[in-house]
């Protein structure tokens, strides 16, 4: 007689599952170690437990490989979380970007429509995928400054930049610090211009709104908002995004483009809702022809997976958490550099907004005895990840270099402050995965580091023979 013991299937699961947490459990007690000059600190990160690797290895149990439960599941959770009435998950935040402002180029919105040759007010301090859809799908973006005490649009800049093509605003909350969603807002109603927050690095930062008379979250002020869930963010589900409304006729045209540019609504795996899936004319179609094959867009298939879902249902459990450790962090390491202000300025938050930090954004002053990439060299040599402001002034990039000015885009007085922290900002982390002991190793690098920069500049002028200057 065979020693093998036999389970049902629901017990056979909850072992499975049970020996997944003890895996997980293991993994994460060891990435705990860390070791001053020898672990890596990230600049950012995936930071997950037990319950994270438990959902995941459930959804795949249940093997839904395309968006099912799992991904209708966190679409409710998140739209309740964030306060919106309707978002669409997507397979990255650069899709989300894509899936916006397509979403505003529909033909359902007739003389309010984003055409091509359309204007779009936006920045070239940033990532290029906020800015890439534009260019992409037609339009024309129309750059202006940012204020280097915030890394956001200069909105004194809106109105000399608007023309009688502008059509939108779309921009991002710089590293999770809100841009003035008063100013424009204000800017957009009375032009009757769409807003676009490409909220991606500041899921969970709010704006108290003098506007509105209240606070919010970011994301919930626009006509359309979005996310990404790359395991550089608030949350992760690996690749993945959103996008989301509280406008029912944007909602319906941003799901059928999502989804193929379909008409029909029903979700994966249902038929006819309806009721009347072979009952109705469509077009030019013969009567009757089947709803789920009548597309009212020319769209895509950005869907996100169950599997990834499930990873964000678990991790939007611990998003609160995420978010005040993240400004818990940020503060920290602003309070440890204040002795330092004369050459290192950190950002300062937007007034009226509680940023959730996605990095700590500090610039190297004119004057200061080092410059950025003496910096970066030293924290780097130090084992401390360091990024730059994304693409610092996307219009220097080689992507732009086919692109004529006045034609495929326009620049509104001169980038000025846009060059300034291309040359010299940096950021480091301030994610969740951050403990005291790392955030003590980075400013103690921080200080010595600039101590060390600044000695040999001092040797090195001393040393310098009249007449000769050195930068």
């Amino acid at each position: 007689m065979s020693d093998e013991i036999y389970l049902d299937d629901a017990a056979l699961r909850a072992e499975i599952l049970r020996l997944t947490r003890e895996h997980a459990r293991r993994q994460v007690a060891r990435s705990d170690h860390f070791e001053p000059g020898s672990t890596l600190v990230n600049y950012a990160g995936r930071v997950y437990d037990a319950d994270d690797v438990e959902r995941l290895v459930g959804a795949s149990l249940d093997f839904w490989l395309t968006a099912g439960p799992e991904a209708t599941t966190l679409e409710n959770r998140l739209a309740r979380w964030i306060g919106v009435e309707h978002l669409a998950l997507v397979n990255s935040g650069s899709s989300a970007n894509l899936l916006a402002f397509a979403t505003l180029m529909s033909h359902r919105l007739g003389d309010r429509r984003i055409e091509p040759g359309d204007e779009v007010i936006t920045v070239a301090a940033g990532f290029p995928t906020t800015v890439a859809p534009i260019v992409q799908l037609g339009a024309v973006p129309v750059f202006v400054d940012v204020k280097a005490e915030t890394a956001n649009i200069d909105t004194t800049m809106l109105e000399a930049a608007r023309s009688d093509r502008t059509k939108a605003v779309m921009v991002a909350h710089a590293l999770g610090n809100p841009f003035d969603l008063d100013a424009v807002m204000d800017f957009c109603r009375r032009h009757d211009l769409w807003l676009v927050e490409d909220n991606c690095d500041a899921l969970g930062s709010r704006w108290d709104s003098a506007v509105e008379g209240e606070q919010r979250y970011t994301g919930t002020f626009g006509h359309l908002a979005t996310s990404s869930f790359y395991p550089a963010h608030h949350m992760t589900t690996g690749e993945g995004g959103a996008v989301y409304t509280s406008d029912d006729e944007l909602a319906g045209i941003m799901l059928s483009i999502r989804d193929w540019g379909r008409d029909c609504w029903c979700k994966s795996g249902r038929d006819n809702t309806c009721g009347k899936r072979f009952d109705q004319q469509h077009g030019s179609l013969p009567f009757g022809y089947d709803h789920k094959f009548v597309y009212s867009h020319l769209g895509f298939n950005l869907k996100m997976t169950d599997l990834q879902a499930a990873v964000g249902v678990a991790q939007l459990e611990k998003l609160d958490a995420f978010c005040d450790a993240r400004r818990r962090n940020h503060d920290r390491l602003r309070a440890g550099i204040a002795d330092l202000a004369e050459v290192l300025r950190p950002v300062s938050a937007t007034p009226r907004s509680d940023p959730a930090w996605f990095g700590f954004l500090m610039t190297v002053a004119p004057d200061a005895p080092f410059d950025r990439n003496e910096l970066v060299a030293a924290l780097e040599g130090a084992k401390i990840q360091t990024r730059n402001l994304f693409a610092g002034n996307l219009l220097r990039h080689p992507a732009f270099d086919p692109l004529v000015e006045g034609r495929d885009y326009r620049v509104v007085g001169e980038l000025t402050t846009t060059d300034l922290l291309m040359g010299r900002a940096l950021w480091i982390g301030v994610h969740p995965g951050l403990d005291d002991r790392r955030l003590g190793y980075m400013l103690d690098v921080i200080h010595s580091s600039i101590a060390t920069l600044s000695d040999r500049r001092s040797v090195e002028a001393s040393n310098t023979p009249v007449g000769i200057r050195v930068r």
